[in-house]
C-alpha cells in the first residue's frame, strides 16, 4: 500500500522518521471523496479550485496534500508543511507531534501527481495494456478485462480516467496482486498519448479506430492517426500492437511500432478475424471467430454489429496472452463491457435506447442500426456533434440521411441538429415527421407529445449537449 514515505521518495524530498508507517488510503481530487488517510491533490478546474477545498479536505481526515503556495496558508499549527522546491520541512514546530497531514507545496499538484504515479508503476512488475481510439475505447478496455481477468488478476481504468489526470489516478490504485492492468488512453492534442506512455510503461497496445472526434482540435485525421500512433511507438520491442485492420490509417500503424502486429477485423488477411455475423437486437450479437486456422462460434450480450470489433480486439488481447479459446469465450459473454447502449422504461409504456454518453458520425449511425432492429415505431432524438471542424456540416449530414433510413419520427435538437433534420427531409423523411428543438426542454415536451406504448426512442448526441436530461425527464418512475 502506498505510505506517505512513498510520497516523500517519490518527490525525492528528505522523509521523517515514521513516515513508511502512516498508509494513504486513496488519492483523490475530489475533496467530497477524501476519506481519513487521503491523499489530495488540490487542482485548479474550469469551474473550481481545487486550493479553495483544502480545508474540507483536512477536516474529512486527509493525510496528504499537494498544493501551490497559496494553498499552504493559514492552514494552522498543526499542519506539517513541506516546500518541495527548497527541499525544506517548514512546520510551525521544529518537531511536530504528528506528520498529518502532510502539506506538500509544489509548483504543479498535477506535475506532482504524475511524478508519484511515475514512482509507484515502476515499483511493479504489473503488464499494462493501452486502450486508444476515436470511439469504442473504454468498451474495449471493459471486455478487454473481461478477457484477461479469466486467467489474471486484472486493474482497469473506471469510468473514463482516461487522461494525464486520471492515468496517473488509476496507476495509483496499484498493487501486487495485480498481474494486469487495462488502461484507456484519451487525447485532445498531439503528445498526450506519448505521455502517458511514459508514465505507465504499456507492453500492448490497442487501437480501435480513427475517426473525425476532436477534429476541431486536431485538424485532420492524419493529425489524429497521428496521436493514436503514439501508443504503438511507444511500445517495446518484445510488445504487442494490436489494431483494427479494417481501418486504413489504423493499419498504417504496423510501420511505426517495433512490437509485433496482430491485425484484426471482417477480413481473413487478418490474423484474427470474423464472419458469420448475426444480430439480435438487445440480445446481443454472434459471430464466428479465426484464429490460424481454427474457427470457434461466438455469442456476446453486446448490442450492435460494430461491437464485433470490440468482440475481436478483446479476443486478440486473449490469444496474444496465452488465454484459451474457453477462456477467451467466456471472458467475451461478461456483458457488463456494454458502458454505453441502456435500455430505459418510459412513460406511456415506450422504451428509451439511451446513449448519450457522447456522439461522432460513426457512432450515432451504428446506433441508428440498433434501433433500425427494433420492433414496434422508431423515434430518433438526435442531438448535435461537437468538435468534427470542418467537418460537421457533412457529418450531420451523413446522420440525417441514415435517421431518414431507419427513424418514423425525428427530433432534432440543438443548432448542428437542424441540419440532421435538414438532411433527414432532403433523403425522404415526411417534413411532418421531423421537429426541431432549440434545447433538451423543448426536447421533453416534443417527445412526450409523441411517445406511445410499443414505441422506441433513441437519445443521443455529445457530451456537451447533456442528452441524459432527457431520458431522465421521461424515463417511468420506479
Amino acid at each position: 500500500m502506498l505510505t506517505l514515505a512513498d510520497i516523500f521518495q517519490a518527490l525525492t524530498l528528505m522523509r521523517p522518521a515514521h513516515a513508511e508507517r502512516i498508509a494513504i488510503a486513496r488519492v483523490t481530487i475530489d475533496s467530497r471523496q477524501v476519506e481519513p488517510g487521503a491523499l489530495f491533490v488540490a487542482l485548479p478546474g474550469e469551474t473550481h479550485d481545487g486550493h479553495d477545498f483544502i480545508p474540507e479536505a483536512i477536516a474529512r481526515g486527509a493525510a496528504a496534500i499537494f498544493t501551490e503556495t497559496r494553498g499552504a496558508r493559514g492552514l494552522g499549527p498543526n499542519a506539517l508543511l513541506i516546500d518541495s522546491t527548497s527541499q525544506s520541512v517548514a512546520g510551525l514546530q521544529p518537531s511536530p507531534p504528528s506528520l498529518t497531514p502532510a502539506v506538500f507545496v509544489v509548483a504543479s499538484p498535477l506535475a506532482a501527481l504524475q511524478q508519484l504515479a511515475t514512482f509507484w508503476r515502476r515499483k511493479f512488475s504489473t503488464q499494462v495494456l493501452g486502450v486508444t481510439g476515436s470511439i469504442g475505447k473504454s468498451s474495449t478496455k471493459e471486455l478487454i478485462a473481461a478477457v484477461l481477468r479469466q486467467k489474471f488478476t486484472t486493474l482497469k481504468s473506471e469510468g473514463n480516467l482516461n487522461n494525464e489526470i486520471g492515468l496517473p489516478l488509476t496507476l495509483l490504485r496499484l498493487n501486487d496482486t495485480h498481474a494486469r492492468a487495462v488502461l484507456e488512453m484519451g487525447m485532445y492534442a498531439l503528445g498526450e498519448i506519448q505521455t502517458l506512455c511514459d508514465l505507465a510503461l504499456p507492453r500492448i497496445g490497442v487501437v480501435t479506430n480513427v475517426e473525425p472526434v476532436h477534429l476541431e482540435r486536431l485538424g485532420s485525421l492524419d493529425n489524429i492517426a497521428r496521436a493514436k500512433a503514439e501508443l504503438v511507438a511507444a511500445l517495446p520491442a518484445d510488445g504487442a500492437a494490436i489494431l483494427n485492420g479494417d481501418d486504413a490509417r489504423v493499419r498504417a500503424m504496423q510501420t511505426q511500432t517495433r512490437a509485433r502486429v496482430w491485425r484484426y477485423g471482417l477480413q481473413p488477411s487478418c490474423e484474427v478475424w470474423a464472419d458469420a455475423v448475426e444480430s439480435f437486437g438487445l440480445d446481443g450479437i454472434a459471430f464466428t471467430l479465426h484464429h490460424a486456422e481454427q474457427g470457434v462460434r461466438v455469442r456476446t450480450p453486446l448490442t450492435g454489429r460494430h461491437n464485433v470489433f470490440t468482440a475481436l480486439a478483446a479476443a486478440t488481447v486473449g490469444l496474444v496472452e496465452g488465454l484459451t479459446w474457453d477462456e477467451i469465450v467466456r471472458g467475451l459473454q461478461d456483458g457488463s463491457a456494454q458502458l454505453r447502449l441502456r435500455v430505459v422504461p418510459a412513460e406511456n409504456g415506450a422504451m428509451i435506447l439511451d446513449d448519450t454518453y457522447n456522439a461522432s458520425p460513426t457512432s450515432v449511425t451504428a446506433a441508428l442500426s440498433v434501433l433500425a432492429e427494433m420492433s414496434g415505431r422508431k423515434l430518433a432524438v438526435l442531438g448535435d456533434m461537437r468538435e468534427l471542424g470542418a467537418e460537421e456540416a457533412r457529418a450531420h449530414q451523413i446522420v440525417g440521411e441514415r435517421a431518414a433510413q431507419v427513424a418514423d419520427i425525428l427530433i432534432a435538437v440543438g443548432a448542428r441538429g437542424k441540419w440532421i433534420g435538414a438532411a433527414a427531409r432532403a433523403a425522404g423523411l415526411a417534413p411532418d415527421k421531423i421537429f426541431f428543438a432549440e434545447n433538451n426542454s423543448r426536447a421533453v415536451e416534443i417527445l412526450r407529445g409523441l411517445m406511445r406504448a410499443g414505441d422506441w426512442a433513441l437519445v443521443k448526441g455529445s457530451r456537451g449537449m447533456q442528452m441524459e436530461e432527457i431520458v431522465a425527464a421521461v424515463r417511468r418512475a420506479a
